[in-house]
């Protein structure tokens, strides 16, 4: 079955599946063929800079416009006389509607290609971002925070794709790290502008501002990002799509993935929902501008998501995974301080963590996906923002419930599942290898 008929790219990871239009087969003198050269991009190569940069900054637009209301929930909550678990909806609703539509949009990337659709995301994302200032109740601004996060969901669901059609393998952790680490710095700046603009001027012209930083990103992305020269268009039909689907659900290794995306996110969802409602409260009593630059502490994650490439080259990737996770719990403790340092601390292990761990995860499922890779990074993304709403609704109603110590627990829990699930994945490897030795040895 040729790849176009599955629904999927023909650029699945091994040399061997670059299309022959990008193979460059040369003779010898004696007549003998040497072998096909590699046309993806690789680090230092002809167009690597400018696509890493584009989509950086693509990363940056994302992340800024999903949690823009993330960090001013408790001006959302005072401007609409809601307690944190109903304000929290505006972000969770955005999360959700991404979780949503990530795999419908990644079938139409195969269908009209990852740039176009990217594109399109980002401009429908940017325009609907215009209104997100004038919602008149709560209603309304959660409503229009599901569309943008609908809309939003092109770019993760292309994205990754992109990267595994264009880049060479050996360079993907690096390339997707990149790609991640915009995500982070997007999440900071996005959070600690709007937390000192809303301070002088209300949460609603601080949402504006992060509108006009995502329209000039958008900008520079579509000039920047270089035009797919690997791209094969694939099919939109349903069944081939269901088929596909099915077969990733199908592989073990995929589905732990998907569930460590989904229990990382929900740590780094509860926690980064509920903090702003922590710091402006006793014994901390922060102003909102303050509680806004706490969230640099994603330049951390950015570096941790940028060297995940090397951690994975040192430990595997399940010890890139423990120690991810080991870092995230640690923070998590450290945060039931009282105090600002322990807590700032805390902070900083549990974006390390999390960063480090997700671009592990979703560079594995892009290595481990043999044939629709944009639909397995899609039920990725799907799997991870799904964990997301999950942790800003369930962190939320434990904060009301007992405070930040209920939002740590859930933490906690979220982190031993990424645990046994690593554990789970360590075994079966174990188990394979052990069998491959008794199949030699007959």
């Amino acid at each position: 079955m040729s790849p176009a008929s599955t629904g999927a790219s023909t650029i699945v990871g091994a040399a061997s599946s670059v299309p022959a239009a990008s193979r460059v087969v040369a003779s010898s003198a004696d007549g003998s063929r040497t072998a096909p050269a590699d046309s993806r991009m690789t680090p230092g190569g002809p167009g690597y800079r400018r696509m890493s940069f584009a989509l950086f900054l693509a990363g940056v637009a994302t992340f800024a416009l999903l949690y823009s209301t993330q960090a001013l929930l408790p001006l959302i909550s005072g401007d609409f006389g809601v307690p944190a678990s109903q304000a929290s909806w505006t972000v969770a609703a955005a999360t959700g509607g991404l979780a949503l539509f990530v795999l419908p949009m990644s079938a139409l990337s195969e269908r009209y290609g990852r740039r176009t659709v990217m594109t399109a995301s980002l401009a429908v994302a940017v325009a609907v971002g215009v209104l997100v200032p004038f919602a008149p109740t709560l209603g309304a601004l959660v409503v229009l925070r599901a569309v943008q996060g609908a809309a939003l969901a092109g770019l993760p669901a292309s994205a990754t794709a992109y990267l595994a059609e264009e880049v060479r393998p050996k360079a993907l952790v690096t390339a997707i790290g990149l790609f991640v680490a915009g995500n982070s710095v997007g999440g900071m700046s996005g959070r600690v502008i709007t937390g000192w603009v809303a301070q002088e001027w209300g949460w609603r012209i601080a949402v504006g501002v992060i509108g006009a930083l995502a329209v000039a990103c958008a900008i520079a992305f579509r000039l920047l990002l270089p035009a797919p020269k690997h791209f094969r268009t694939g099919s939109l039909a349903p069944r081939v799509l269901a088929r596909t689907v099915r077969g990733h659900l199908a592989d073990p290794l995929l589905r732990r993935l998907y569930a460590i995306g989904a229990l990382f996110m929900t740590v780094f969802g509860g926690v980064y929902t509920v903090i702003g409602y922590r710091l402006t409260e006793a014994p901390f009593s922060l102003p909102q501008g303050i509680v806004g630059s706490v969230f640099l502490v994603y330049l951390v994650g950015t570096v941790s998501a940028s060297t995940a490439g090397r951690l994975v080259g040192r430990l595997g990737r399940r010890g890139a995974l423990y120690l991810a996770g080991g870092t995230t719990a640690t923070g998590l403790l450290l945060s039931l301080a009282d105090s600002l340092a322990p807590v700032l601390l805390g902070l900083v292990l549990i974006t390390a963590g999390f960063f480090a761990g997700h671009a592990v995860a979703s560079s594995a499922v892009s290595k481990t996906a043999t044939t629709g890779r944009a639909q397995a990074s899609a039920l990725y993304q799907s799997s991870y923002y799904v964990g997301s709403s999950v942790g800003s609704t369930v962190g939320a109603t434990a904060f009301h419930a007992g405070g930040w110590s209920g939002t740590v627990a859930v933490g906690v829990l979220a982190v031993l599942g990424v645990v046994a699930i690593t554990a789970l994945g360590t075994r079966a490897a174990r188990v394979a290898a052990r069998r491959d030795v008794l199949v030699a040895a007959r």
